[in-house]
């Protein structure tokens, strides 16, 4: 299995889907890591994709609500110092958020990064259901993720799929949707330079 090294400390596993682990952060490092972010209300929707290909390996939802987290259900995106609870992790700064892309990208994988503004109303319900969701079975992070979206007016008409490039379609079409990519070159087995 290749691993992303990073300087700060332990190993990140490889990206994709992984086993479902219930993981429980304790409630004060929850509270140390919330972060609140100064944009508008909004979902980010991370479609990691096949260079070769284009088909979808893996699907990531970043919420900034009341505060911003990421939801990688099945994912494999984890460090000691994280907070996390059944593949909510908190604390998600620009700086996270970056290492979130890189740790996914390389060069057989880009980001497909979409961005979506919606009512606090919306994003706050939204950071509910994850919240509540529990730990995603090996494979199952698209459907998770499509179940829990349904569950809001704006996205109750998608269809749930086990294939995150079918997610991404159907989000990629609502109105104000703002798309973009990321890329990068490494064969996913280099050391970063950053630090948390």
């Amino acid at each position: 299995m290749h691993r992303r090294l990073f300087i700060f400390g332990a190993p990140l596993a490889l990206a994709g889907c992984g086993a479902a682990e219930p993981v429980w952060a304790p409630d004060e490092q929850v509270a140390r890591s919330v972060y609140r972010h100064p944009g508008p209300p909004s979902l980010t929707l991370y479609t990691v994709r096949n260079v070769g290909s284009d088909s979808g390996a893996h699907t990531g939802l970043m919420i900034n609500a009341s505060q911003r987290v990421m939801w990688d259900p099945a994912g494999t995106f984890k460090h000691d110092t994280f907070a996390e609870r059944n593949d909510v992790i908190f604390g998600i700064t620009p700086q996270i958020e970056r290492i979130y892309r890189s740790y996914h990208a390389r060069e057989t994988y880009y980001i497909e990064i979409m961005d979506l503004d919606v009512s606090a109303e919306t994003a706050e319900r939204l950071l509910q259901l994850v919240m509540a969701y529990g730990a995603v079975p090996k494979a199952q992070c698209t459907i998770s993720t499509t179940t829990i979206l349904k569950q809001v007016p704006e996205f109750a008409h998608f269809r749930v799929s086990f294939f995150p490039e079918v997610l991404a379609e159907q989000f990629g079409a609502l109105d104000g949707v703002r798309r973009s990519e990321f890329w990068e070159d490494d064969s996913g087995q280099n050391i970063e330079t950053g630090a948390l």
